[in-house]
């Protein structure tokens, strides 16, 4: 496939560019907003003198051109710089472990997004002009109006207070295979149940006008009027041609997930990428932040390019190159 070779080619030279445009954008707006770590950790009584001679010591001083040189120098080499919150450790050592607990239970709440969403939807749109439609998209419109900080204590105070069927936050992992897993365990139900219920609306709302989009299509008229089988016209014609653009906001929906995970993690004490990332805007921890911004938008824009790349597998007929199909 010449044409995907290509286009691969074309969005990862867009990378840099973009990653580069993030980062002056971060580093810009942690350096120049009023506050750092230096006076944080310090306290109210420190005084001015020392907290200057720790901001020479530390580069702080320097123009912020030339700590941005500095930093990213650095960052090109594998080092991401310093925790503050964790004095001494290294940014990578405290991040990745972090970002892999985060993402195993957005990984579940995907595929359960997904998987119920498809279903709903295009159950909503076959009974289209019945009350059953608007009940099945509304049921789930009532969990997306509802914030996850209302969301997480009614829900902890239903399972963990009221019933004692579940904890009240926490993760628990487990070695399997030498692989650190936590999504066999009870801490993870309740993460699950409160990024799961709102997202399906979003899923299901598009799923359905996709379905209303391909039953008005001549080929679903013509396969009905072969006599096949309602549930082969459905899955056969209906929802394999209506799920091609549901891949477009895969990508999407997992970085709106994990921007979630900042408060559900906070709220359920959950050692994630998300907990720490609140911790580190907290203490201005810049190389923390820094290294969390540009992995994260590196890892959204490698998504989206596999999603993009799926597209030519998924239909023959898209030509990710721009030719005639």
């Amino acid at each position: 496939m010449p044409g995907l070779t290509g286009y691969i080619v074309r969005r990862l030279l867009l990378v840099p560019v973009v990653l580069f445009v993030v980062s002056v954008v971060v580093f810009a707006l942690g350096r120049l907003t009023p506050g750092d770590y230096v006076e944080i950790q310090a306290g109210s009584r420190a005084r001015p003198e020392t907290i200057e001679r720790i901001k020479e010591e530390r580069g702080l001083n320097d123009p912020v051109y030339e700590q941005y040189a500095r930093y990213m120098g650095d960052f090109l080499t594998g080092d991401l710089g310093k925790s503050v919150i964790y004095r001494g450790a290294d940014v990578q050592e405290v991040i990745f472990p972090r970002l892999w607990i985060t993402l195993q239970y957005n990984a579940v709440v995907l595929l359960l997004t997904f998987a119920i969403g498809i279903p709903v939807g295009t159950w909503a749109a076959l009974k289209r002009g019945t009350w059953l439609d608007p009940l099945a998209i509304g049921t789930f419109l009532v969990f997306a109006s509802v914030p996850v900080l209302v969301t997480v204590p009614l829900l902890q105070w239903l399972f963990a207070v009221k019933f004692g069927l579940l904890p009240s936050g926490g993760w628990e992992a487990h070695n399997y295979l030498g692989v650190k897993l936590g999504i066999f365990s009870r801490q993870i139900i309740l993460p699950v149940i409160v990024l799961t219920l709102p997202g399906v609306a979003g899923i299901a709302r598009y799923m359905r006008a996709q379905v209303l989009d391909v039953l008005d299509q001549d080929y679903v008229r013509t396969a009905r009027a072969k006599g096949l089988k309602e549930f082969v016209v459905v899955n056969r014609h209906i929802v394999r041609n209506a799920l091609l653009p549901i891949a477009t906001i895969m990508g999407f929906e997992l970085s709106g997930l994990i921007a979630g995970s900042i408060f559900l993690e906070t709220l359920l004490g959950i050692p994630g990428i998300g907990l720490y990332t609140f911790e580190a805007i907290g203490s201005r921890d810049y190389d923390s932040i820094m290294a969390i911004v540009l992995v994260g938008t590196a890892a959204f824009l490698l998504a989206n390019l596999l999603v993009d790349i799926a597209y030519g597998f998924i239909d023959p007929r898209i030509r990710l190159s721009g030719g005639p199909a």
